[in-house]
C-alpha cells in the first residue's frame, strides 16, 4: 500500500498546480483533472465537480489502477479512465494534467487533424525536443461522453506514435503529463504558450 506521507505530498503538488492553472484561466468553473502516481499500483485523483482553484485535500481520493476507489464516499473526475489508461501504459508517468484553457478549446475546434507546432523554441520544453527545428503534432481526438472508448482510441494512436507528449479533445482541453507533477506542470505551461501563439499566428496570417 501506498504511504500516507506520499499522498500528501502528491496532493499538496497538485492543489498548488489547481491555484496556478485557475489564476491563468486554464480552469474555469469546475473544469479539468489531475493526477499522481503513489506507487507502482496506486494514485491520487481529483474528486468529480471539485473548483481547481479552491482545492484542498478534501477534494481528492485515492485510487488503484484498476479503477478501485481507496477513499470511501468521494466520487473520481468522470475522465479518469484517461488517466489510468496512461498509468498502465508507462510506469514512467508520475502525473497527468487536464486543462480547460479557451485557447486549446479554440485550437481543438479549428484543427480537426491536429495541431502542428514547429519552429519554437518553447517547444524545448518538452521532453526529447532539443532543437525549435522539430515539427510536433499534438492529436485532437473527438470529443465523445463514452471515456473508456476515448481512452481506447487514445491508447491505440499511443501504439502507433511512441513519444507523444499530449493531445486535445475537441472543443474540451488539453492532457499531457510527466515524471513528476513538477514535469507535468511544465509541459501543460509550454503547451498553453505554444497553443496561444499558434491562434494568434493564424490571425494574423488572415
Amino acid at each position: 500500500m501506498f504511504r500516507t506521507e506520499d499522498l500528501e505530498a502528491r496532493t499538496e503538488e497538485l492543489i498548488r498546480a489547481g491555484r496556478l492553472f485557475f489564476e491563468r484561466g486554464w480552469v474555469p468553473a469546475t473544469a479539468g483533472n489531475f493526477s499522481a502516481r503513489l506507487d507502482e499500483r496506486h494514485l491520487v485523483i481529483t474528486a468529480s465537480g471539485r473548483h481547481k482553484g479552491e482545492l484542498d485535500a478534501e477534494g481528492f481520493l485515492a485510487m488503484g489502477l484498476e479503477g478501485e476507489v481507496l477513499s470511501p464516499g468521494r466520487k473520481p473526475s468522470a475522465e479518469t479512465a484517461l488517466h489510468l489508461q496512461l498509468y498502465r501504459r508507462e510506469a514512467s508517468i508520475g502525473s497527468v494534467l487536464h486543462t480547460h484553457s479557451r485557447t486549446a478549446t479554440l485550437l481543438s475546434k479549428l484543427s480537426p487533424g491536429g495541431v502542428v507546432l514547429e519552429g519554437y523554441e518553447v517547444l524545448k520544453a518538452l521532453p526529447g525536443v532539443e532543437t525549435h527545428e522539430v515539427s510536433l503534432t499534438v492529436p485532437v481526438f473527438p470529443n465523445d461522453q463514452d471515456i473508456p472508448r476515448l481512452a481506447g482510441r487514445v491508447e491505440a494512436y499511443m501504439r502507433e506514435h511512441p513519444g507523444l507528449q499530449g493531445y486535445l479533445i475537441e472543443g474540451h482541453g488539453l492532457y499531457t503529463w510527466g515524471r513528476t507533477v513538477a514535469d507535468a506542470r511544465r509541459h501543460i505551461e509550454a503547451f498553453e504558450f505554444l497553443f496561444e501563439c499558434e491562434l494568434e499566428l493564424r490571425r494574423l496570417k488572415r
